[in-house]
């Protein structure tokens, strides 16, 4: 039997080449390398210690049978092998429908994301954190692909969790794309709160402030433009309250990085400052943290964002110029968009953007107000 490291005693990190390569197809958001990147970025800064650096398995039918539909799995299976789906297929489940094409990986990727989170929390069952960039696909439905998500691994992440006899889980979900999947698949359940703090009137198009999903979300749709200084109100004014009223055994948080500034499907204006203070904030909350991923579609501003989560997570003092280790794998990336033909000198040199901070608009307060416990009860 494996000998896996303790997660209470020092942080575990979780990653697979599956990801290296992998693509959705040239023109596609998620033809960028994305969780590579950020394993290479933190290998490169000595970051990774083989002693608590684990491969993310892959998930058995069994386990991903615990949330979606056998049928749809036996189609995502389909799928990579015959690299075609039939009309009625794409029809029923949307595997190759809405921005969810068939590609090579179209099950063994997403599986090994859900075997990731499945590691991570099984890992912390009795206490400590995990960080596995590769999860985070918060939208998948139980019979359907949705967002770019074909499996739900948070979601299965928390089941795991729930079955091992938890019953006070925080979901927290930065992504700036409502986590929809995860709000839906617990709707109701006094165990698992969600929290989503997420762009307003962007795809989704769910989860308004006033949606409580039986009483168990919370949600914060921002206006464009949120900075730093809105997202820290907003943290420490009603989402640090929220989970200390709830005093969670378990928090699960979605580190999805497409609400920094340069994120190309968002318009969000974060820099990953924000990110850092929000791990570093949740990171004692309870005895059991796993950090996924989620979504990000500029690759040196995700693999900066989430490799400076894993520093922040370990204490690992993040410096003002990266090693030259570090900016050869930056300076490698190809990005096939205006920005990445001409990127700007930071995005090779470091891992810290400038800080964007700002006043606190009128809807940031009037989301706070609306969220704090006191008013919530």
């Amino acid at each position: 039997m494996q000998a896996y490291p303790d997660p209470r005693v020092r942080p575990v990190y979780i990653g697979s080449e599956i990801y290296r390569g992998s693509t959705y197809g040239p023109k596609h958001p998620l033809a960028i390398p994305r969780v590579s990147t950020c394993t290479d970025l933190v290998a490169a800064m000595g970051w990774l210690d083989p002693a608590t650096t684990l491969v993310a398995p892959m998930a058995d039918m069994a386990a991903l049978a615990r949330f979606h539909d056998t049928d749809y799995l036996e189609a995502l299976q389909a799928a990579e092998r015959d690299q075609h789906v039939p009309d009625d297929v794409r029809d029923r489940f949307r595997i190759g429908a809405d921005g969810n094409p068939v590609y090579r990986e179209v099950y063994s990727r997403p599986a090994t994301s859900a075997g990731g989170v499945l590691l991570a929390t099984r890992l912390t069952r009795d206490g400590g954190i995990v960080h596995f960039p590769g999860g985070g696909t918060h939208h998948g439905r139980p019979a359907r692909a949705s967002g770019f998500c074909y499996l739900n691994d948070p979601v299965l992440g928390l089941l795991d969790w729930l079955d091992s006899g938890l019953d006070r889980i925080v979901y927290l979900d930065l992504d700036a794309h409502h986590g929809d999947g995860v709000q839906d698949a617990f709707a109701g359940d006094p165990r698992v709160l969600t929290i989503s703090i997420h762009e307003d009137g962007r795809w989704p198009n769910t989860g308004p402030a006033h949606d409580r999903a039986g009483g168990m979300a919370r949600n914060f749709p921002v206006p464009r433009g949120l900075n730093d200084t809105e997202h820290r109100a907003i943290m420490q004014q009603a989402v640090l309250p929220l989970i200390r009223d709830f005093a969670p055994q378990a928090l699960m948080l979605q580190s999805g990085a497409d609400g920094l500034e340069e994120d190309p499907l968002a318009k969000l204006s974060l820099s990953n400052n924000a990110y850092w203070a929000a791990v570093a904030a949740v990171r004692d909350l309870a005895p059991r943290l796993v950090v996924v991923g989620g979504g990000g579609y500029n690759p040196y501003t995700v693999a900066r964002c989430w490799a400076g989560i894993w520093a922040t997570l370990n204490d690992f003092e993040i410096p003002a110029q990266l090693p030259p280790q570090a900016e050869t794998v930056l300076r490698s990336l190809v990005y096939n968009r205006a920005a990445g033909r001409n990127p700007p000198a930071h995005w090779h040199t470091s891992l810290r953007d400038t800080p964007r901070e700002g006043e606190v608009r009128p809807a940031i307060s009037e989301l706070i107000r609306l969220h704090r416990p006191e008013v919530s009860a």
